[in-house]
């Protein structure tokens, strides 16, 4: 989705910049910000140093402008376009947009749901149960055969039957079924990434029937099918203890994982410390403070914005 506005046909490619740059600015501190549109900013601001100058110019004004913001606490609403256009004028009532970005249909409607640090337990019967990570969107489904299934569409499960009936998950282009098993699905970013802990998983994907036995693990998506692989099983399933593992993985790809849990959002638009590996281990209580944390361990710099986004650079 395009975020930004119609410029005027008479304003500078300087004003063009300007204006974009304070358009990624309400988007970041609408609450509604994605991994995905974390990863396009990054993307916006690699165009060009004047890209990068105009995002960093429109953050100071920001922060200059904070303290007559924490001053304003009754609640305003104003145009996507009112933003900082209007405390260029010295309008500091222009500070508290809340701008709503329509989020994706997918998921609308769906029977189990869990929000952005959420977890939760469900009990289908028959021997079935759930557990839910955060932001996840589950829904039941009849098949055409009779019978009942789930549809995973976005987020992560461990699911665990304890009786010779058979549960069968769609996530994305493929199904998993298992009787007596014990199995995470977990669905992000268009790729499904399936782990069997115990028992046998059966995935059917672009036409292929692909077993996995435990401590086995299949990856499809975007048109592609990997091939069952060993898993590093206590890190696939460590949200279930409260815990976040990772080993050998980039910064940038762990600070897309908190930003899953975490409300707001971590920005970091440093490339070159992005493809820092990390080993780490974060309790989820812990994730308020992330922050810090890198900035401490990378000397990174940190700079706070509303709405609970924090930009690293």
């Amino acid at each position: 989705m395009n975020i930004f506005s119609i410029a005027s046909p008479d304003a500078t490619p300087e004003a063009r910049l300007a204006d974009e740059a304070r358009d990624w600015l309400i988007l970041l501190t609408s609450g509604r910000a994605t991994v995905a549109d974390a990863r396009a900013l990054r993307q916006w601001c690699g165009q060009s140093p004047a890209h990068a100058q105009a995002f960093e110019q429109a953050k100071a004004l920001w922060q200059g402008l904070l303290p007559a913001a924490e001053a304003m606490q009754a609640p305003r609403h104003f145009g996507r376009r009112a933003f900082l256009g209007g405390a260029i004028a010295a309008s500091a009532g222009f500070l508290l947009i809340r701008t709503m970005v329509p989020g994706g249909i997918s998921g609308l409607g769906a029977d189990y749901v869990t929000e952005v640090g959420e977890q939760r337990r469900v009990e289908l019967g028959d021997g079935i149960s759930l557990e839910l990570n955060t932001q996840t969107r589950l829904s039941r489904r009849a098949l055409a055969e009779g019978g009942q299934a789930l549809e995973l569409l976005a987020g992560e499960i461990e699911v665990q039957g304890r009786s010779v009936s058979t549960v069968s998950v769609q996530a994305g282009t493929g199904w998993i079924s298992a009787a007596r098993a014990r199995f995470n699905i977990r669905y992000v970013d268009q790729s499904v990434c399936t782990t069997c802990l115990e028992g046998v998983v059966q995935v059917q994907v672009q036409g292929q029937s692909l077993r996995l036995e435990p401590g086995m693990q299949l990856t499809y998506g975007n048109g592609r099918t990997g091939q069952p692989q060993n898993a590093d099983v206590s890190a696939a399933v460590a949200w279930c203890e409260q815990v976040l593992v990772f080993n050998d993985a980039t910064l940038a790809s762990v600070i897309d994982e908190i930003n899953r849990y975490r409300p707001g959002m971590l920005l970091l638009l440093n490339r070159e410390l992005g493809q820092r590996k990390v080993q780490a281990r974060f309790r989820l209580d812990q994730l308020a403070g992330v922050a810090l944390l890198i900035r401490d361990a990378y000397g990174a710099r940190c700079i706070e914005l509303p709405g609970g986004v924090v930009v690293l650079s």
